[in-house]
């Protein structure tokens, strides 16, 4: 991940126009039950004598689509990772926001798998998802727990 990897924030007339263009792709997909969409685009008069082009495209991508459009409307700056991309310890302690060290302990203890290349460790993106979601379905767990014996304790909050 290198800061050119990161798209910048949407101006205020890019977060407009992302906005109502969400909001139009929504419509569309949320009144279609095709396996494909088809977007004809239109021309400038200069090309008026020519054929309009025909863009074929499947439901999955225009929901990406969508979801990019609404991130540049709440004006966020994005990050766009293949799936398969992977990370440095820094990389991906940056991306949970904990510290490397804090990485390299979770790779030891063996909840978070990782490759060598050499001596460096690498992390696939998928594989930090899965530990997010693991730790996220930890920590509801507990928080569950401590509702549970609050209640049995009569605790008020």
């Amino acid at each position: 991940m290198n800061e050119h990897d990161v798209l910048d924030p949407a101006s205020a007339a890019e977060a407009e126009m992302a906005a109502v263009a969400h909001q139009c792709l929504v419509a569309a997909l949320d009144h279609s039950k095709a396996d494909h969409i088809k977007v004809i685009l239109e021309l400038a008069e200069a090309e008026a004598g020519r054929e309009a082009p025909v863009l074929e495209l499947p439901p999955r991508a225009l929901r990406f689509f969508a979801d990019v459009l609404r991130q540049m409307a709440k004006r966020e700056p994005m990050l766009l990772m293949p799936q398969k991309h992977e990370l440095t310890t820094q990389d991906a302690a940056n991306f949970l926001n904990v510290s490397r060290p804090f990485v390299v302990k979770e790779i030891e203890a063996g909840n978070l798998k990782c490759r060598l290349v050499g001596a460096h460790r690498r992390i696939e993106f998928e594989e930090l998802r899965r530990y997010m979601a693991e730790q996220k379905r930890r920590s509801e767990g507990k928080l569950q727990e401590l509702a549970k014996l609050s209640q049995d304790l009569s605790l008020e909050f």
